[in-house]
């Protein structure tokens, strides 16, 4: 950023919520846009006079917001620019909590598991068996569908034998217990997994989990080496809202390219002015007292804050599904954990930004330039954001700011996670995708792929955009059951039927360099022929320009049942393995997995699918499933699969989740 830059943001920033703020590592988050101090009329005219020339000289195509801070809606390519406002290094995330503990705690709670308009429907602190069943919403109808998106149906399995499973555990979930003991679990499930040179680390909404690898280190994969602990553990000693909210949606990567743990926590709900105790008569213009939150217009005092406050208060059991009416006035806040070495058990250097826009449904990827969040601004805007953190100043545990561009009118968003150790040219940008169609609108059906690239300038953020969307035409497609939140998979022995989250992209959108080409792989839930659904996945090539072009496509669906929720990825020798949740009566639901090996037939997985849990038990309190299942690809050969879902035995009142690893045979050996 030039000095005059720096000076114009300098001037007209101030930090009015310094609640996330203590220690001697703070700083205040620093909003490029839009303003937020209140100046004088003399102040204001001098900073349009800055600010316009300022844009001119850096670049006037760059879109901001509306200045107002009122202002709920961004316009679309604003761009908020937040430093770090707290930083520390953690304490050896082991010693967070002592072993002996071994009581049962509550999962999420309420605004702290999301927007979702179910995500308080179900009583956080009873048991899955205490909980009371939500009413049954009749079926979504079945769609008329294209012969086009037909075409491209998949209807028999593969002709290959199915891909060797080899070694699977229970995971968090029902039946769990490991050193930190267990904990109840409430849904839907956001399962998310990473894996390293020697643990693999799970997250299931807010609760932690640890587990040893079969390698050089350990003899055997699954024994559970830490957990279940809250995800707000990895924040003790932090300080705000980090550590005091234990929030649902976190979610966990492993950087393959520094060998290095992610872990990224959204602070749900508003943290306001009012929030923390203090002075509550305050002259005109007087700043707040020290440790007290400022309130609009209002200076804030330098020093520590004060202890932050607990969770809200939780409304009685004939209240839970009614969301507490939001706040007006606060910021919310994503928290980031970037671990110093390998070793998931070790310290952390830990960020806190703040955030002007609801940080929904994170899905953290891995660029060479970032670490790329994109998020939902909630489940009734079509708005999303995509946020991008300084990755070489986070590994390194230096200060560090955080970029966030608005993307209005979209669909959720995914960005490229790079996988493997083959990169992409410097300086390239990195690729974001989203479906097609718009729920809330009623358009459940597209025929394309959409892209943006985006770039990021750590230097001069007037330069950083997102460049699209940029249409990639596909064979056409109808959301399964109609997106999110309907009545959808039917379950033997009741009438509850399971959401499939089919109006989006699922997490992750996987950068593969395969010898001389680059390819991304993606995959989503969708309708088919034979009344069931099946996964719709891609692979697109990159060509010179850096444009994804669809090089094949293919809709998996043997047999007319469901298959949903896929989480696909790509080995070093460029096959193509998907997990996803199957079901339909008369199976109950459980999770599978299919692949296809490189050079085969395009659009088809050549490999019969493995059965990796076999669902014994229907889910009747809700029809919430999973909001999303991951797959991953160890980096210690690049070839075999890692992969999470969620399945029932008998008699359980809640779900549990399956791990389990997979490997096709013409991938072997090292990097």
């Amino acid at each position: 950023m030039s000095q005059l830059g720096k000076a114009v943001t300098d001037i007209t920033q101030r930090a009015r919520f310094p609640h996330l703020r203590q220690g001697k590592r703070s700083h205040p988050p620093l909003q490029a846009v839009p303003v937020t101090r209140a100046l004088t009329a003399s102040v204001i005219a001098a900073l349009l006079l800055l600010i316009g020339f300022f844009v001119f000289v850096c670049g006037a195509g760059v879109r901001r917001p509306e200045t107002n801070i009122n202002v709920q809606r961004p316009a679309d390519g604003a761009l908020f620019v937040h430093r770090a406002i707290k930083y520390d290094v953690s304490p050896p995330l082991a010693s967070a909590w002592a072993s002996s503990n071994v009581s049962i705690l509550p999962d999420c709670t309420d605004g702290a598991c999301g927007s979702s308009p179910s995500a308080s429907s179900d009583a956080p602190d009873l048991a899955p068996e205490q909980r009371p069943d939500e009413p049954i919403p009749p079926p979504t109808p079945p769609p008329v569908l294209s012969p086009a998106g037909i075409a491209v149906e998949q209807t028999s399995q593969g002709a290959r034998p199915a891909v060797p499973l080899l070694e699977s555990f229970d995971g968090l979930g029902a039946g769990f217990e490991g050193p930190q003991g267990t904990t109840n679990f409430r849904s839907p499930s956001d399962d998310s997994l990473a894996v390293g040179p020697d643990h693999i680390m799970q997250i299931v909404n807010s609760r932690i989990a640890i587990y040893s690898k079969r390698g050089k280190k350990y003899d055997k994969s699954g024994n559970v080496l830490y957990g279940a602990v809250t995800t707000k553990s990895l924040w003790t000693g932090f300080g705000g809202a980090c550590e005091a909210r234990n929030n649902g949606d976190a979610v966990v990567r492993y950087d393959q390219l520094a060998g290095r743990w992610l872990i990224v926590i959204p602070i749900f709900s508003r943290i306001g002015p009012d929030d923390f105790p203090g002075k509550s008569a305050v002259v005109p213009g007087e700043p707040a007292p020290a440790g007290q939150l400022a309130k609009t217009g209002q200076s804030s005092s330098p020093g520590a804050a004060v202890a932050p406050p607990a969770n809200p208060p939780q409304p009685s059991p004939s209240q839970r599904g009614q969301r507490p009416p939001e706040k007006k006035e606060g910021v919310w806040a994503m928290c980031y954990a970037v671990s110093t070495g390998p070793d998931p058990l070790g310290t952390y250097y830990r960020y806190a930004f703040e955030r002007t826009l609801f940080p929904d449904y994170p899905r953290p990827a891995v660029w060479t330039d970032g670490y790329y969040v994109p998020t939902s601004t909630g489940d009734d805007v079509i708005q999303k954001h995509v946020c991008i953190a300084d990755r070489t100043k986070m590994l390194a545990g230096q200060p560090a700011t955080e970029q966030c561009i608005v993307i209005d009118g979209v669909n959720f968003l995914n960005n490229a996670d790079i996988d493997g150790q083959k990169l992409p040219p410097p300086g390239a940008p990195n690729l974001m995708m989203a479906a097609g169609g718009t729920q809330l609108k009623n358009i459940f059906d597209d025929d394309g792929i959409y892209f943006w690239k985006v770039h990021v300038d750590w230097d001069n953020p007037a330069n950083t955009r997102a460049n699209g969307p940029v249409k990639i035409n596909v064979a056409p497609y109808h959301y399964l059951c109609n997106g999110q939140l309907t009545s959808c998979v039917s379950q033997p022995g009741t009438e509850r039927r399971l959401d499939v989250q089919g109006d989006k992209i699922m997490q992750r959108l996987v950068y593969r360099k395969v010898g001389r080409h680059e390819s991304i792989v993606a995959a989503h839930s969708v309708a088919t022929q034979g009344g069931g659904g099946g996964v719709r996945w891609y692979e697109f090539r990159l060509d010179k320009k850096r444009n994804p072009v669809l090089y094949q496509q293919g809709t998996y669906a043997p047999g007319g049942f469901y298959r949903w929720m896929p989480s696909i990825a790509m080995d070093k020798k460029g096959d193509i393995g998907v997990g996803y949740s199957f079901g339909g009566v008369p199976n109950f639901p459980g999770q599978r997995f299919a692949a296809q090996q490189a050079g085969d037939p395009k659009g088809q997985l050549t490999l019969h699918e493995t059965v990796l849990a076999q669902g014994e038990a229907s889910q009747k309190n809700t029809l919430r499933w999973v909001d999303y299942a991951t797959t991953a690809v160890d980096p210690s050969d690049d070839c075999t699969f890692w992969y999470v879902g969620d399945y029932l035995k008998d008699g359980d009142a809640g779900y549990r989740t399956k791990i389990g690893s997979f490997r096709l045979p013409n991938c072997k050996g090292g990097r």
